[in-house]
C-alpha cells in the first residue's frame, strides 16, 4: 500500500486517539472515552510498526513514534513515579525532543554558533573590534581572568577552593538567567531570542578571538572546552525553545495565535527542561574542573573534546528505541 493512502485510511484514528491523550494528558478525559484506548493503543503500534516495515517517510513515522510513546506513558501511568520520568526524560525524551523540533533547534545554532565563531575570526583578524563591544575596563578583566600567571582560572579566579560549591551556585542561577532570557523573550515574536542568541554569540565571539590572538589562547581554551560543550549547547537550545514560541505568534496557520502559542509553549517547556539539566552539569564542571590548574591543558584538551563528543553522541543516538523508559 503506498503512504498517502495509507495515511487516508488511517489519519481520522491518529487524530481521534490524539485528542485523547490530549484530554488524558490534561485530566479532562471522560471513563466512557477511554473504554476503547487499549485497543487504539495496539492498533496505533501496529500502524507505526507497518510504516517502519514498508519504509514510509520519516515524518510519519516521528508523528506515530511520538503518538505511541505519549500513548505507552498514559497506558502504562499508573506505574509512573517522578524519579522514573525525569530518568525516562533524560534517557530518552529530551534527545528525541531535540530531533523532533530540529528546525528550531538548527536555526538556533546557526544564530549562535555562527555569530561566535564569525566574531571570534573578525576580533582575530582585526583586534579593534573588540572595543566595540566592551569597554577597555571590561577587556582588562578578561584579560586578568585568563592571565597564565593565574592561581586559578576564570571568574573570580583568585578564591579559594573552599569557595568552590559558592561558584556552583553561581554559575548555575548567571547561566539560568541567561538560558531563561533567552527563551522568554521569544515572546516578542521571535526578536528577542534572535536578539539574545547574537548578542550571546558576539560577545563570546569577541572574548575568544581577543584572548587568542594576545597569547593567553591555552588557558582561555583548556578553561572553556570542558563545560562548553553542555552550556554552550544550552544556550542555544533556550534561543530554539524562544524561537519556537516566535514562530507560533507570526505564523499560527490555522489555529488562533493564542491554541498555536500553547501548543508550541508544551514543547518549549521541554525543552527549556532540559537546557537546565544541562546548565547544572556545565556549572558543577566549571567550579570543579575548568579553573583548576593542577592539571596540563593537554589533559583539560583530552576531557573537553570527549565530552563534546558526549553531548553530540546523546542528541544523536540516546532514545532510538522505540519506548522512552516510564
Amino acid at each position: 500500500m503506498k503512504q498517502h493512502l495509507f495515511e487516508q485510511r488511517h489519519s481520522a484514528d491518529w487524530q481521534r486517539f490524539s485528542a485523547l491523550l490530549e484530554q488524558l494528558e490534561r485530566g479532562k478525559a471522560e471513563a466512557k472515552a477511554c473504554e476503547n484506548f487499549a485497543a487504539d493503543y495496539r492498533h496505533l503500534c501496529q500502524h507505526l510498526a507497518l510504516a517502519e516495515e514498508r519504509g514510509y517517510s520519516s515524518h510519519l513515522i516521528d508523528q506515530l513514534q511520538h503518538l505511541a510513546m505519549r500513548g505507552h506513558q498514559q497506558f502504562y501511568r499508573h506505574r509512573s513515579h517522578l524519579g522514573a520520568q525525569l530518568i525516562g526524560f533524560i534517557l530518552a525524551g529530551f534527545p528525541q525532543l531535540v530531533r523532533r523540533e530540529w528546525r528550531s533547534v538548527l536555526a538556533a545554532c546557526l544564530l549562535f554558533f555562527g555569530s561566535l565563531i564569525g566574531m571570534g575570526l573578525l576580533t582575530w583578524q582585526f583586534p579593534e573590534l573588540i572595543y566595540g563591544l566592551l569597554d577597555p575596563a571590561q577587556v582588562s578583566d578578561m584579560e586578568r581572568m585568563y592571565d597564565p600567571d593565574a592561581r586559578r582560572i576564570g571568574r573570580f579566579s583568585e578564591r579559594d577552593a573552599a569557595d568552590d560549591w559558592m561558584m556552583f551556585g553561581f554559575y548555575i542561577m548567571n547561566n539560568i538567567g541567561i538560558a531563561f532570557q533567552t527563551f522568554a523573550s521569544g515572546l516578542l515574536f521571535g526578536l528577542g531570542s534572535l536578539f539574545f542568541l547574537l548578542f550571546n554569540g558576539l560577545m563570546i565571539g569577541a572574548v575568544a578571538g581577543h584572548l587568542t590572538r594576545i597569547g593567553y589562547s591555552e588557558t582561555f581554551w583548556s578553561f572553556v572546552i570542558g563545560h562548553g560543550a553542555f552550556e554552550l549547547t544550552a544556550i542555544a537550545f533556550a534561543g530554539a525553545a524562544g524561537l519556537k514560541l516566535g514562530w507560533a505568534l507570526l505564523a499560527p496557520g490555522r489555529l488562533r495565535r493564542s491554541e498555536a502559542l500553547r501548543q508550541a509553549s508544551k514543547h518549549s517547556i521541554q525543552l527549556v527542561a532540559g537546557v537546565i539539566f544541562f546548565l547544572i552539569i556545565a556549572a558543577f564542571i566549571e567550579a570543579f574542573w575548568s579553573s583548576m590548574t593542577y592539571t596540563t591543558p593537554t589533559i583539560k584538551y583530552i576531557v573537553g573534546a570527549a565530552l563534546w563528543l558526549l553531548v553530540i553522541a546523546y542528541f544523536v543516538f540516546a532514545g532510538r528505541h522505540r519506548h522512552a523508559p516510564d
